[in-house]
């Protein structure tokens, strides 16, 4: 195990996926790298970048509790 702090998403699950292209700041590209070989060292298995952008997106959305709400709605 390394030193350094846990990261907050842990191991990604494996997901059927439809692939979606979208553009971001390098600056934002650099941390998702960055993150993703941080991963990759934690957990000791390659991180694909657009499975780590989707995971921290369904993430995201699970735990907005506006989204949710507005979704229960519907």
């Amino acid at each position: 195990m390394s030193n350094t702090r846990k990261l907050r998403l842990g191991p990604l699950p494996q997901t059927d996926s439809v692939k979606l292209t979208f553009a971001c700041s390098a600056s934002l590209k650099g941390d998702l790298d960055q993150y993703a070989a941080l991963l990759a060292q934690e957990y000791g298995v390659p991180v694909d970048i657009g499975a780590l952008i989707s995971h921290m997106l369904s993430t995201f959305i699970a735990k907005d509790r506006g989204f949710r709400s507005q979704k229960a709605r519907r």
